[in-house]
């Protein structure tokens, strides 16, 4: 008996002064998704330590619902290395970037009278279709500028409009930083988007002839992964989630060094029971070689609009005094992407 009740569980102690990783220290002492929150800053930490490429998934409505500056913090400061994001919440980080906002509402709402009032709505947040039609405007007069018939990588374009809107930015942003940090941002969906609608309407008024090279997207991601050592952090999951597991199969099979990533984290909601990606287990991954069998991984089973900022502030806090000593991956950005250490 005495080899399984080793640790007892350590009641969380309350008091006015607690600072949120004071906290979160607390959480790794107790039970359920707080010790799996707590066990996520120490992971986050050692790929920190062991100067990891940490690559970031980010799928759902995260912008909207007020993450932007929560991604924007651990792009300028490193905490991540390559960013792969849906196209959505690209677009939404550059609708708050050129200074629109998203709106508190609620979903007890007659949808019909939204419509009529030109008002979008997801979940209980509120956009104005009227401001995200001078978005598509901005992205698609963007596109006119840019390198017509030659296809680009999703990074490439990118980092050219990462560029365009940090000359007219009212507030730093996710791509924005990404840009200024020299770091890659990948979209593989970037077509399932309002991204790619406005491109393509571009396309339909003869205004750009605007190609992507998304296998060239894989193919450097799965260089990424080669990296000395790898580690992933996942807001939700679905393609973001995908693209980056499967850049240990790309390298196998591409004939590269890859043993699976090192070090694991997702802050996912969905149960694995359904067979969904977004609710695969680290585990499961662990059977296509994606996740190393040694790997220091864990779940946090949370919406990720509270799981992320308490992690990413604790992070913060115990990395604000040596986060300068990380030997950070550098990256050359050019029609392929180089990386070193």
């Amino acid at each position: 008996m005495q080899r399984f009740l080793k640790v007892p569980v350590n009641p969380i102690e309350i008091k006015g002064s607690t600072t949120v990783d004071e906290l979160v220290r607390q959480f790794s002492g107790i039970s359920f998704q707080a010790r799996n929150l707590g066990i996520a800053v120490e992971i986050w930490e050692r790929m920190l330590d062991d100067d990891a490429l940490i690559f970031l998934g980010l799928a759902g409505a995260m912008v909207p619902a007020g993450m932007r500056r929560v991604v924007s913090f651990l792009v300028k400061n490193r905490f991540v290395d390559c960013l792969v994001s849906t196209g959505a919440n690209l677009f939404h980080d550059c609708h708050e970037t050129i200074g629109y906002s998203h709106w508190k509402g609620t979903h007890q709402v007659d949808d019909v009278v939204l419509k009529q009032e030109s008002v979008d709505r997801i979940y209980d947040t509120f956009a104005s279709e009227t401001e995200f039609q001078k978005t598509d405007v901005f992205i698609s007069d963007f596109a006119k500028g840019i390198p017509q018939g030659e296809p680009l990588t999703t990074r490439e374009f990118l980092g050219l409009l990462g560029k365009e809107l940090s000359s007219v930015a009212k507030d730093d942003g996710i791509l924005t930083s990404a840009y200024k940090a020299g770091i890659p941002v990948y979209c593989p969906g970037l077509a399932d988007s309002s991204i790619g609608i406005a491109i393509a309407a571009g396309q339909s008024r003869q205004e750009n002839s605007v190609v992507f090279d998304i296998i060239s997207d894989v193919v450097e991601t799965a260089r990424l992964a080669t990296f000395a050592s790898s580690g992933v952090v996942y807001v939700g999951g679905g393609l973001p989630k995908n693209f980056i597991q499967q850049t240990e199969v790309t390298a196998t099979l591409m004939g590269l060094e890859a043993g699976g990533h090192k070090y694991a984290i997702q802050v996912i909601t969905d149960p694995p029971h359904w067979g969904g990606l977004s609710g695969c287990t680290f585990e499961e991954a662990q059977s296509w070689g994606k996740i190393s069998p040694q790997a220091s991984k864990v779940t946090v089973y949370s919406d990720a609009t509270i799981a992320f900022p308490i992690i990413s502030t604790a992070l913060a806090a115990r990395r604000s005094d040596n986060l300068a000593k990380r030997k950070l991956p550098k990256f050359k950005m050019g029609r392929t992407l180089e990386v070193s250490s």
